[in-house]
């Protein structure tokens, strides 16, 4: 086990560039919540990916933009003290869009981190599939005038192209190091953390394009149902989703209950098959108004 390397990465970008359908294809299981809207992930969430030569925990973030909010402030913060943490960075670029200022200001920051703490950082060209041979040509060329890179990796996640060279080249570049956690660990995240993050998540299909920043979920308890036969346990799951808006929290029930049904329904699978068990799910939807911009409001929803 003398050459076995552990350690730490993280995976950046601007929203949507892919940083959590990649950090679920590396772990081979949904650790992190995807969306097809932007700025979905509000949490470090941890997979880890455990083979005979090594592991490697990786810890997904929001995506670094210009913040609006109080909220986008303390979600760009928290990227910016995971990267002093970690041991290699994947600079996430999609292959679906040009180089553009958000990546500018990425790559900016990433030039500044490596000249106060020497951290290694790969360049993925995500959504490899979703362009023909040329484009992607075109945007190798574009990301290797980005930046000085360690390497630059094309790679699609939903595809599972090159997934593993990715998690190959990320893992070089850890420290040599016994395992971390055992085998079987995928997630250091709580289970009530995953059960807020997997409710969001159904939340977020279908709806407007404003809606997504103004959705927050708390697990207010989770406890298994007494009296329950030992081999049919039931676990009784109670989440509030907080909106800032009356006429957010319509869209969010819809007409006659049938939106919030729908999110129950969803959201109960996907618990349910975290937990292993059966889950009584119990959804409420309220309002914490202006929520993004009020420091009070934003530490009890745990931001």
């Amino acid at each position: 086990m003398s050459d076995y390397r552990a350690g730490f990465a993280c995976l950046v970008g601007r929203p949507n560039a892919g940083k959590s359908t990649l950090t679920n294809a590396l772990v081979g299981q949904k650790v992190a919540i995807t969306s097809s809207k932007p700025q979905t992930t509000r949490h470090t969430i941890r997979g880890i990916a455990t083979t005979d030569e090594g592991q490697l925990i990786l810890v997904d973030t929001p995506g670094l933009h210009k913040p609006r909010t109080l909220l986008g402030q303390r979600l760009n913060d928290v990227v910016r003290e995971t990267l002093m943490d970690v041991d290699v960075i994947g600079f996430c670029l999609p292959c679906d869009q040009r180089i553009g200022p958000g990546d500018q200001f990425i790559a900016a920051e990433l030039a500044e981190l490596r000249r106060g703490r020497k951290r290694p950082v790969i360049a993925l060209a995500t959504k490899s599939d979703t362009v023909d041979r040329d484009r992607l040509a075109q945007h190798l060329v574009a990301i290797e005038q980005l930046g000085d890179w360690q390497e630059i990796v094309p790679c699609s996640a939903t595809g599972g192209e090159q997934v593993d060279t990715v998690l190959e080249v990320l893992m070089k570049h850890l420290p040599e190091s016994p395992k971390l956690y055992p085998d079987d660990v995928l997630t250091d995240e709580p289970d009530d953390v995953m059960v807020a993050e997997l409710v969001r998540e159904a939340a977020l299909e279908g709806v407007r394009d404003e809606l997504p920043h103004s959705i927050a979920v708390v697990v207010e308890e989770m406890v298994p149902r007494e009296g329950r036969p030992a081999d049919r346990p039931l676990m009784d799951v109670r989440v509030n989703i907080f909106v800032e808006r009356s006429s957010q929290k319509a869209i969010i029930i819809g007409r006659g209950g049938s939106r919030l049904r729908d999110v129950g329904t969803r959201s109960r699978q996907a618990i349910e098959e975290l937990l292993g068990q059966k889950v009584f799910l119990d959804l409420h939807v309220k309002i914490a108004k202006d929520w993004q911009r009020d420091p009070n409001q934003l530490s009890k929803l745990g931001f």
